[in-house]
């Protein structure tokens, strides 16, 4: 059983896995059923709405949960609803049906804990891996300055800046322009959709870039009829027409990999929302990494991308006064394990470049960091080097990550909440860390990275921690670490106190008893 909450994921959902498994699911919605029997070509696969199955007393009563082996719950960020979990439940009466919920934005705006429906993350693939690996384009982000744009007044509601507040910032006449020209501009004849924040600023926006290009621009929200809906995706898709701008509709179940600019005339703080939309322009354009030989060879995709019409996607950010609000950008979204001091430079880059490749920009800042705390790191080493021999060796606390190299990852939405196990606890206790002020997302880190030196010969955590507290480098051999431990033994007379322990003086006899 698939479930998902639009017309468009339906159709999509059925299309999809009839190409992949050669069956043609049944669809359940509105007014189509699902075949009752094998005699009327039952289908192993039903598609339907979360509406669907609620409706009335439960259309999902028409279904006998045993006769199913996984509910697939798409846009799975949404389950934690109460009609999803009516229909989870429903489904769940089969003690051996699994629960799988697909989502690209796991991070919920209300911080609802998807931990409530689901025991695991049983894969995570975020759109960073798919530009890296060749599946999606890469980002280019450009930040325009907005003269009158000002968001400082806006509230925050639901963890976003408040839609009638915002609605009446955009919704200024001076505003609309200075959004609307840059956009006839940068799109230069290219494909682009537009997300507006309300139903009168997508009507104006649309109004104001049809004065410039006449017919370029159309505009859609939740209220259009499906038919009309239809015919305007149908339209954009043979590109019939330029700009598609929308309010709240082409976030989820849209699906044109011609698009090749997105533009934010709606500024956010959710990070699910913001991915959503840049989302929209990642895929490529059909027949680009399709062919076979492709599929084992991620160089050989991002070069078929790379030189085919579409080599990235450009996303358009109108940039002002945003008082004390920090909105969301690319850098946040393709950030994923970076710090927020990466994430943050990055930013400031692509604002004072003006347009820039998200990744680079990121990969950039890290390095840029990297360097600077490597600098101090030596810096710091050398002043230590000067003191004087009898001078008693003083350090200072160093942190698992810093050790070891890393940068903490960002807590991942779906891990908030969520508790180190005790045998993750277990495994980092007994190689030294620490794990009282641990997240689950670091802990998970730490772990990653402790057995991957293990299998890669690198130096333990032990061995990096001292090394560490010494200023000298962490990324070496066991072999190399043991050599620069034995000569940091030598020159602090490790052995000699070892020594002395093992063979206590008289005094020391006397005094013990």
């Amino acid at each position: 059983m698939v479930i998902a909450h639009r017309e468009e994921l339906i159709f999509q959902a059925a299309k999809s896995i009839a190409r992949i498994t050669g069956e043609d699911p049944d669809i359940e919605m509105a007014d189509l059923y699902a075949a009752e029997s094998s005699l009327h070509g039952k289908s192993p696969v039903v598609v339907s709405t979360v509406q669907t199955q609620v409706a009335g007393k439960g259309r999902m009563q028409r279904f006998d949960p045993a006769e199913f082996g996984m509910c697939w719950i798409d846009e799975a960020h949404h389950a934690v609803a109460s009609t999803y979990r009516r229909v989870i439940d429903h489904y769940r009466q089969n003690d051996a049906m699994k629960v799988l919920g697909v989502t690209a934005t796991p991070d919920r705006t209300d911080e609802e804990a998807l931990g409530q429906v689901f025991d695991e993350v049983a894969f995570d693939y975020d759109i960073r891996f798919g530009v890296d690996d060749g599946w999606l384009v890469p980002i280019v982000q450009r930040a325009v300055h907005v003269e009158h744009l000002d968001l400082s007044a806006c509230r925050t509601t639901a963890g976003d800046l408040n839609g009638a507040d915002l609605s009446r910032v955009m919704e200024y006449e001076q505003t609309l322009h200075e959004i609307a020209s840059p956009t006839i501009e940068i799109a230069a004849g290219r494909k682009a959709l537009v997300f507006a924040s309300s139903v009168a600023h997508a009507e104006r926006l649309c109004e104001i870039l049809n004065r410039h290009e006449p017919d370029s621009a159309r505009w859609v929200h939740g209220g259009t009829p499906k038919p009309e809906r239809r015919q305007m995706f149908a339209d954009y898709a043979a590109r019939k027409f330029q700009f598609l701008v929308n309010v709240g509709v082409a976030t989820e179940g849209f699906d044109d990999p011609g698009v090749e600019l997105v533009v934010l005339a709606r500024p956010t703080k959710s990070r699910s929302l913001y991915a959503q939309m840049i989302g929209r322009g990642t895929r490529p354009l059909p027949g680009v990494i399709d062919s076979d030989h492709l599929h084992g060879f991620d160089v050989f995709r991002r070069q078929a991308i790379a030189e085919s019409a579409k080599p990235h996607v450009e996303i358009v950010d109108f940039v002002g006064n945003c008082g004390k609000h920090r909105l969301v950008t690319s850098a946040d979204i393709l950030g994923g394990n970076y710090s927020d001091d990466v994430i943050e430079r990055a930013k400031e880059a692509i604002e004072r470049d003006g347009t820039k490749n998200v990744s680079t920009a990121l990969d950039d800042a890290a390095n840029e960091i990297k360097q600077e705390r490597e600098k101090k790191q030596r810096e710091d080493a050398e002043r230590r080097r000067h003191l004087v021999a009898q001078a008693k060796y003083s350090t200072t606390e160093v942190s698992p990550f810093d050790a070891l190299g890393l940068t903490p990852w960002r807590e991942k939405g779906w891990d908030k909440g969520r508790q180190i196990t005790p045998k993750m606890r277990d495994l980092l206790e007994r190689q030294g860390v620490e794990t009282k002020d641990l997240n689950y997302t670091q802990a998970r880190q730490l772990i990653t990275e402790i057995t991957s030196r293990w299998d890669s010969d690198k130096c333990s955590y032990k061995q990096a921690k001292l090394l560490a507290k010494r200023g000298l480098p962490t990324n070496v051999s066991r072999n190399e670490a043991k050599a620069m431990i034995d000569d940091i033994a030598k020159r602090e007379g490790w052995g000699k106190k070892k020594r002395e322990k093992r063979e206590p003086t008289a005094a020391a006899v006397g005094d013990r008893y």
